[in-house]
């Protein structure tokens, strides 16, 4: 279910209209339904409160959210004012106290793979058959309080979250949603599946908290080896200091395979030892190694991706930061922001990002944050080309890609969100074979799905504990050791996958008494060889 987020400050005028069924002791009891009852005719996905506006039933939730009876995004609720607003943000009803109003236990569930809606016949079926009074949706809490936390867990502390909600502002801790395994999870090749297979934590509504660091989106894909993948971005100084920085960031060859972020050096001797990083696709072509197509955004659910960016170079490799977007843009019209219906529409959506690359030409002071999806642009370098067999023409602008293309195309004024979306939606499926590359193709279309086309988007920022889900696509499982065997290779596009490295034993860090650290002869038997 999609929910948008609104600035809390407020000033209103209007009356509150209290829910008379709050009087009805039958009523406020969500586990025993009847046929007036607010909560049972609403569809609650949490802990909640009904509140008549005069018009129509709404649920308030307990992270601010407002939704209609029927589950649809209705606005905010503003506790610190007692201000319900609409969409728009213009004040319903002010002087509202939750302690009022009739509390519901939830009757209906979000499909954390599907984002659908679905409700119980009867909020009857949520409850614990043992106990008439305990919702087994509820973990054993009070139905009738939202806010205890006897016997279960309490929605508005940070002990815990609502799975199905990422957008709650109760913290930012893990929880685990109804797919979520136990087992690390086994690559699939299919990252929308294996995504289901990861708990999903709830994060804080900034836009509601009022947060003052602010930020915006560029867009890239280059298919160059990422600036984390280089060992002299992280720390190596022990290995135990290379585990503890999260390691290099996974790279892979022309052909999609992963492939080691680094290598013995190619100028090993008897006497020096030393590592060399894989060179990039943007140095050598072919040869070299590419950004992992599977590291293109994600859609969790209806209001979470995940993804990476490129950070300033003050931000740091595998930090990971919680973005909500504003509805606003840092392109700068006349007078002011441009601001389109595509920005209006990503309106209190989030992200979840992880630094994979050190953006060298981004805006530290705005917090510029250059995200990495296909289609993006290819700006200063070019490997896509090299690697999917496109001319830089097919590619969209060089700067913006698809998107930027699109507008060009169509035009900056008097075009709807509807007609950017389908013409990105069309430059995808040209450009990205999704029988060949299905990361690319897919990832390209989200900018135009999930990410609404906007172009430039601001939004609100903190710095947040990173999911495993994006830890996992980070994260190399080949360069994990310092002390690799593996010989440096000026060709890597005939690597198969298959874990059959060119190795050597013919070399130590550690020197032996006469100072040598390789055998020459082994080593140059082994040098010998090719993939």
């Amino acid at each position: 279910m999609k929910r948008k987020l609104f600035k809390s400050i407020l000033t209103a005028s209007a009356v509150a209209m209290i829910c008379a069924c709050g009087d009805d002791s039958a009523s406020s009891n969500p586990a025993t339904p009847i046929a007036d009852n607010a909560c049972a005719k609403a569809v609650v996905t949490a802990d909640a409160w009904i509140f008549n506006t005069g018009v129509v039933d709404v649920v308030i939730y307990t992270d601010g959210n407002v939704t209609d009876a029927a589950g649809q995004p209705y606005g905010y609720y503003d506790s610190a004012t007692g201000v319900v607003m609409d969409l728009n943000g213009s004040p319903i009803a002010t002087g509202v106290d939750v302690a009022n109003l009739t509390a519901c236990a939830a009757n209906a569930t979000i499909n954390p793979n599907t984002g659908t809606i679905e409700k119980f016949s009867s909020s009857s079926e949520a409850t614990d058959p043992n106990n008439p009074t305990s919702s087994a949706e509820n973990n054993g809490q009070n139905p009738s309080d939202p806010t205890s936390s006897a016997g279960g867990t309490n929605p508005t502390s940070s002990a815990g979250s609502n799975p199905t909600d990422p957008t709650s502002s109760a913290g930012t801790e893990p929880v685990e949603n109804s797919s979520s395994s136990v087992e690390p999870v086994k690559p699939s090749g299919n990252p929308e599946e294996d995504i289901k297979k990861y708990p999903v934590a709830a994060y804080k509504n900034l836009l509601a908290e009022g947060s003052t660091q602010k930020g915006w989106n560029s867009r890239y894909w280059d298919s160059c080896k990422p600036h984390c993948s280089w060992m002299d971005n992280v720390d190596t100084s022990s290995q135990a200091a290379y585990a503890a920085a999260g390691y290099t960031v996974r790279n892979c060859n022309i052909h999609d395979v992963e492939i080691p972020t680094f290598t013995l050096s190619k100028g090993l001797e008897r006497y020096w030892w030393g590592m060399e990083g894989v060179p990039s696709s943007c140095e050598v072509g072919a040869g070299g190694s590419f950004t992992c197509t599977d590291m293109a955004p994600i859609r969790v659910n209806d209001t979470l991706s995940y993804g990476f960016v490129a950070g300033p170079s003050n931000q740091g490799c595998g930090k990971c930061y919680h973005l909500q977007y504003d509805g606003s843009t840092s392109n700068m019209g006349d007078g002011g922001p441009d601001v389109k219906d595509t920005h209006k529409a990503l309106k209190g959506k989030h992200m979840i990002v992880m630094a994979s690359n050190i953006g060298h030409d981004v805006d530290a002071s705005s917090t510029q944050f250059d995200l990495l999806v296909p289609g993006g642009g290819v700006g200063i370098f070019n490997a896509l080309s090299t690697q999917i067999g496109k001319t830089p023409e097919e590619l969209g602008s060089n700067n913006g890609g698809v998107l930027s293309y699109c507008m060009q195309k169509l035009g900056y004024w008097q075009v709807t969100k509807e007609q950017y979306q389908e013409c990105v939606i069309e430059k995808c499926e040209a450009v990205f074979d999704s029988t060949v590359w299905p990361h690319l193709n897919r990832g390209c279309k989200w900018l135009a799905t999930f990410f609404e086309a906007a172009d430039n988007p601001s939004f609100v920022w903190e710095e947040v504990e990173c999911p495993q889900y994006l830890v996992d696509k980070y994260r190399t499982t080949l360069s994990l050791e310092l002390e690799t065997n593996i010989l440096y290779s000026e060709k890597w596009d005939n690597y198969k996958g298959d874990g059959q490295f060119i190795t050597t034993d013919a070399c130590s860090r550690t020197a032996n008494a006469q100072g040598e650290h390789c055998d020459p002869d082994q080593l140059a038997a082994d040098k010998a060889k090719s993939y």
